[in-house]
């Protein structure tokens, strides 16, 4: 096991599993020379985050932690909408005081460019070490945006756990998801149930759309939204128990996501 860490990222590197678990948005930095461009605030820049998903990519294989924040620049962008410039880019948010320069743009974009490179690289490597890589791409979203006191957003339209499938070959890979969400939905949750759906909410962003049109069959990516139900999403203070829970969930679903990963990368 290989570790590569810099203040901006933290790739953590176990070529002797095709596993990789990555939580792009959690990070929360702004750089130095921008921060003081920033006319949203810092709560509100947490709120649209996914705080707290780099606990859950400790599952064995390789790890990516992104500490950028995404209003910084989105790595689940395209590389042309990866900053956010207008309010209409950020859900109506006025990001910035005024237009950041040109150079402060391309300095967000070196860092977009060099990510995808280190993670290209990565894949690269596994997929000459095992045929094929898998990723769970790990989110989290918000559903108590009529504020802190509000109701909660109708739970028919917003999973607990959100499977974004979107981007895959869903007939390849549709053991691998099948044995995930069953695993998920089985578990015992703190002596309930998980509400585990596919495509309801999400169905993947741009990182995993780039894997699959830059790796086809070799890469299975299954975007992962978790409801903020682990924590005030308001407040921003994490439900401890929670977090952890489901972190157990994650990790006992393991075992069957790799057999049936590596049984659909054989049958190709």
């Amino acid at each position: 096991m290989m570790n590569f860490e810099h203040d901006r990222v933290v790739f953590t590197t176990n070529l002797e599993s095709p596993l990789v678990a990555t939580a792009i948005h959690s990070g929360h930095q702004v750089r130095e020379e921008l921060a003081g461009m920033l006319e949203i605030s810092e709560a509100n820049r947490l709120r649209e985050e996914d705080p707290f998903t780099d606990r859950w990519t400790m599952l064995g294989g390789s790890r990516i932690v992104v500490n950028v924040s995404r209003f910084e620049v989105d790595l689940n962008r395209t590389r042309e909408n990866a900053v956010y410039i207008r309010p209409e880019d950020a859900w109506g948010l006025h990001v910035w005081k005024s237009r950041p320069k040109l150079r402060l743009i391309e300095g967000s974009l070196r860092f977009y460019d060099s990510f995808y490179e280190k993670t290209r690289n990565l894949f690269d490597t596994l997929i000459s070490r095992h045929g094929y890589f898998l990723v769970l791409d790990l989110h989290s979203y918000n559903h108590r945006r009529s504020g802190p006191d509000g109701p909660a957003d109708d739970a028919k339209a917003n999973p607990e756990v959100n499977i974004g499938t979107g981007n895959l070959d869903r007939v390849r890979w549709g053991a691998t998801v099948d044995g995930l969400m069953h695993d998920l939905s089985n578990f015992d949750y703190l002596g309930r149930k998980l509400d585990v759906r596919e495509n309801v909410k999400f169905r993947g962003g741009h990182f995993s759309r780039w894997i699959s049109e830059t790796f086809g069959d070799a890469g299975c990516t299954i975007a992962i939204e978790f409801k903020k139900f682990f924590m005030d999403e308001w407040s921003g203070r994490p439900d401890e128990l929670q977090l952890a829970a489901i972190a157990q969930a994650l990790m006992a679903a393991i075992p069957g996501l790799m057999k049936n990963s590596a049984a659909a990368a054989k049958s190709v």
